[in-house]
């Protein structure tokens, strides 16, 4: 196989037109369309920069005898899995599907008590004649109901394991092209996702605005119901925003982490976010219990800060254990 024959078989593979290689190359695509049709060979500088472009060795572009391309770094070890372009965008694809059904799970369990206080606010106003035991009822009744819902998604997630467990658990190796096509994807993706890290941010460091604007402005605990539904859905909101952005993210980081993908870290981070799915809830759980029972919420908002001062020192114990295990 000649050197045209093979550039454009390896332009094909990672699904790029001649503008695209053009544009990486730094040249025309009247020069791409050169090289692949014999008419022109290119220069000694653009056959290095053809290798570090497809992942493979000036060797295999080069010798006509060479059929086999070979990655410019090493052959593939024994048990090391090879992915490749289709594999790869396919486990973005499923790392997204996933995150969007935590997102969804989570924003249904933070949300679940949205109902339960916006029946009680009613029964404080009189409107449509609900009493408080009646709203409570009611509202407990949509907590149960929105977090099976909730529930569910979580468990759905499932079904992504077994196409994303060759990345994640196992040592891999690319495919010629797709790190450079995936270290394009994650540099366009990284300022989508540092805007909505930083929108949902803010949607956490904010959502207690309400809450003690209520509490300074009103007595009233009608109010207070009303301004708690707004940092109940602003935590919700957040949580819908970031989930799905860090999921891309991180499927990408992944990707191209290739050989030096670490499981151990992995494995760190799946503790984590097991733990955060637990811990979070319960901690929310709790301060609203404490608000309401005192409410005194211009105190209870400290359990923010001190749960998460706790929940580092328990994911450093989670790590210290894992250590002493090994």
């Amino acid at each position: 196989m000649i050197l045209a024959e093979k550039i454009v078989r390896l332009r094909k593979q990672i699904g790029w037109s001649q503008e695209d290689l053009a544009e990486k190359m730094s040249v025309s695509r009247q020069s791409v369309s050169k090289w692949e049709s014999t008419n022109s060979i290119p220069d000694l500088n653009k056959i290095i920069m053809l290798a570090e472009i497809f992942d493979v060795s000036t060797d295999y572009l080069l010798k006509d005898d060479v059929e086999t391309s070979e990655t410019s770094s090493n052959n593939l070890e024994v048990n090391t899995v090879q992915i490749s372009l289709e594999q790869a965008m396919k486990y973005v694809d499923n790392k997204i599907a996933a995150a969007q059904l935590i997102a969804k799970g989570v924003f249904l369990c933070i949300g679940s008590t949205v109902p339960l206080f916006a029946l009680l606010a009613m029964a404080e106003t009189n409107l449509l004649n609900l009493t408080s035991s009646i709203a409570t009822v009611i509202g407990i009744v949509f907590i149960l109901v929105m977090v099976a819902i909730g529930v569910s998604f979580f468990i759905r997630t499932n079904q992504y394991e077994s196409d994303t467990s060759p990345i994640e658990n196992e040592e891999f190796e690319l495919a010629y092209g797709v790190h450079s096509v995936f270290k394009e994807k994650l540099k366009k993706f990284r300022g989508i996702y540092n805007l909505r890290l930083s929108v949902g941010i803010s949607m956490f460091i904010f959502c207690v605005v309400p809450l003690l604007a209520g509490s300074i402005l009103s007595d009233g605990s009608e109010m207070i119901l009303m301004m708690l539904i707004v940092t109940i859905l602003m935590v919700a909101i957040g949580v819908y925003i970031v989930v799905p952005a860090s999921a891309q993210y991180e499927a990408y980081s992944q990707i191209l982490q290739e050989n030096g993908f670490e499981i151990s870290k992995s494995r760190r981070t799946k503790r984590a976010e097991k733990l955060a799915a637990f811990y979070w809830p319960l901690l929310t759980a709790i301060y609203i219990g404490w608000s309401l029972w005192t409410m005194d919420w211009q105190i209870t908002w400290i359990v923010w800060p001190v749960g998460a001062i706790l929940f580092a020192a328990l994911v450093g114990l989670m790590e210290l254990l894992d250590k002493e295990d090994m």
